[in-house]
C-alpha cells in the first residue's frame, strides 16, 4: 500500500504525522510525507521520505516583505492572516506540487488545514483520511470550541444551545463560502474539477471517507455529533529526541525540579516579553527554571535559570515541577503524558480551547498572553505548585493515557481502511 501524508504548520502539526508515518512503515506501508520545504530535513532525519509541496516560512516572508518575527506576530494577532496570507495564496502551487506525489498513491491522509490535499485527492479519485489533531477542529455543536471567533457559542447541554451552535456554524460557513469560494474554485477548475462553492476548512471534501481524532478521549471524548466514520486514536507522540543535552541534564540533577517555560516551535518568535516575565516570576518565587526559547539556540545558564532552544519534551517534562506553555496541542499532550501540572498562556487558535479543557480537568489554570506578567504568573504558580488536587489530577491523567499509542492506532486504522478499499 502506498500512502501520502500531508500536513502544514508548526512542529505540533508535523510531529504527529511523523509518528503516524513511522508506525505505518512498520506495517509494510510505503509512506511519503508531504510538508513545507523547511520541514523536509526533519522528516528525512526521522527516517521517512519527504516531499516539499508547500512554501517554507522564509518563502512566505519574502513574498510578504516581512521577517519571521513579524510573521509570527501577525499569525498570533490577526485572525485571518494564516488563511488569507499563507494558505490560500499558495493553494494553486501546492496542488500542482502535490499532484505528482499522489499520482501513484492508494490513499491520502491529511490535516484538515492542508487544503490542497482534498482537491488533489478528488482530482485523482483517491480516498482521503482526515486527521484532526485538536479537539477544537472537530467543530462540534455539542462541544463547541473556545477562543477567538467562537465567542457566541454556548457551552451547555440543553437542546436550544445545540440549535444555536448549529446556527453559528451555518453563519460561519456562509461567511467562508462567500469570501473564499471563488479563490478555491479557480484552483479546482485549473485542475480539472468543477466549481463547488465550498469554503475552506469548514466544508468537508467529497473525497473524505474516514476521519481520525488523533488525541486522547481522556482529554476530549468524541462528542455526540461526531461523524459516524470518526475514530479516536490517542495522541500520536514524537519529539525526535533520544537524549537531553548533557549540560541540561546536569542542571536538572543539581537541585529541586525546575519550572519549564516554553512557547513551542513557533510562538517563541514573538515571545520576548513572555521569557522576560518568566525570569522575573521565578525570581519572585525563588524557584529554578528552564526556558525553551525556540530555534537552535544552545545551552546557557545564569544562576538558577537555564535556557536552550529546544529539548525533547518526553525526556524533560517528567523531571520538572510544572510546565508553563502556550497551549499548543503537541506541548499539551506531552505535559499530560508526563503527569505534570500546567499553566497555559494561550495566544491564538486552538490554544484557548486546549487551555479551557485543561482547566476544566483540574490540571492547572489558564492566563491569557496579554495578562501574563511576572506578578500574576508568580501568584498562580505558587498556588499551582502547592495544590495537591492538581498534582493528583495530573497523575491520574497520565495513568489514563499511558497505555495509549495514538500513532500505532492511527496507522492500524489507516491500513485497515486502505485494505477495505480493495
Amino acid at each position: 500500500m502506498r500512502v501520502v501524508l500531508v500536513t502544514i504548520g508548526s512542529l505540533g502539526d508535523l510531529h504527529p504525522f511523523i509518528a503516524i508515518g513511522r508506525a505505518l512503515e512498520t506495517l509494510g506501508v510505503a509512506v511519503t510525507l508531504a510538508a513545507p520545504r523547511d520541514q523536509i530535513a526533519a522528516i528525512e532525519k526521522a527516517g521517512l521520505r519527504g516531499a516539499a509541496v508547500l512554501p517554507a516560512a522564509a518563502d512566505i516572508c519574502q513574498r510578504l516583505g516581512i521577517d519571521e518575527k513579524e510573521m509570527a506576530r501577525r499569525v498570533l494577532s490577526e485572525r485571518d492572516f494564516v488563511l488569507e496570507q499563507v494558505l490560500l495564496p499558495s493553494l494553486g502551487t501546492c496542488v500542482s506540487a502535490l499532484d505528482p506525489v499522489v499520482a501513484e498513491a492508494d490513499l491520502v491522509v491529511a490535516s484538515s488545514f492542508a487544503l490542497a490535499a482534498g482537491i488533489t485527492a478528488e482530482a485523482h479519485r483517491l480516498p482521503l483520511v482526515d486527521v484532526i489533531l485538536q479537539p477544537m477542529s472537530m467543530l462540534s455543536a455539542c462541544d463547541p470550541p473556545r477562543g477567538r471567533g467562537f465567542s457566541l457559542m454556548i457551552h451547555a447541554g440543553f437542546r436550544m444551545a445545540y440549535a444555536w451552535n448549529q446556527a453559528c456554524y451555518a453563519a460561519i460557513r456562509f461567511h467562508l463560502r462567500h469570501r473564499y469560494r471563488a479563490q478555491i474554485d479557480t484552483v479546482r477548475q485549473a485542475h480539472g474539477l468543477p466549481a463547488a462553492g465550498r469554503g475552506p476548512i469548514i466544508d468537508p471534501s467529497p473525497a473524505r471517507r474516514q476521519m481520525l481524532a488523533c488525541y486522547s478521549p481522556a482529554f476530549a471524548p468524541l462528542p455526540a455529533d461526531a461523524p459516524p466514520n470518526c475514530r479516536a486514536t490517542g495522541f500520536p507522540l514524537f519529539d525526535g529526541g533520544t537524549m537531553l543535552d548533557v549540560r541540561l541534564a546536569r542542571f536538572l540533577e543539581d537541585s529541586e525540579p525546575p519550572i519549564v517555560f516554553t512557547l513551542g516551535s513557533f510562538a517563541w518568535e514573538a515571545g520576548t516579553r513572555f521569557y522576560d516575565e518568566a525570569k522575573k516570576a521565578v525570581g519572585l518565587l525563588g524557584r529554578r527554571a528552564i526556558l525553551l526559547t525556540g530555534g537552535t539556540a544552545g545551552f546557557a545558564r545564569e544562576g538558577d535559570i537555564a535556557t536552550i532552544g529546544y529539548a525533547p519534551h518526553s525526556l524533560l517534562f517528567p523531571n520538572c515541577a510544572a510546565v508553563v506553555h502556550h497551549g499548543g496541542i503537541g506541548t499539551t499532550a506531552q505535559a499530560l503524558k508526563a503527569g505534570r501540572p500546567q499553566m497555559i498562556v494561550p495566544h491564538c487558535g486552538d490554544q484557548h480551547d486546549n487551555a479551557a479543557r485543561c482547566a476544566a480537568l483540574g490540571l492547572g489554570p489558564a492566563l491569557p498572553a496579554k495578562l501574563f506578567t511576572a506578578r500574576r504568573a508568580a501568584l498562580l504558580l505558587a498556588k499551582l505548585l502547592e495544590d495537591e488536587a492538581v498534582h493528583r489530577n495530573a497523575a491520574t491523567m497520565a495513568r489514563r493515557i499511558e497505555n495509549e499509542d495514538g500513532a500505532v492506532e492511527a496507522a492500524r486504522l489507516i491500513a485497515a481502511f486502505g485494505a477495505s478499499l480493495n
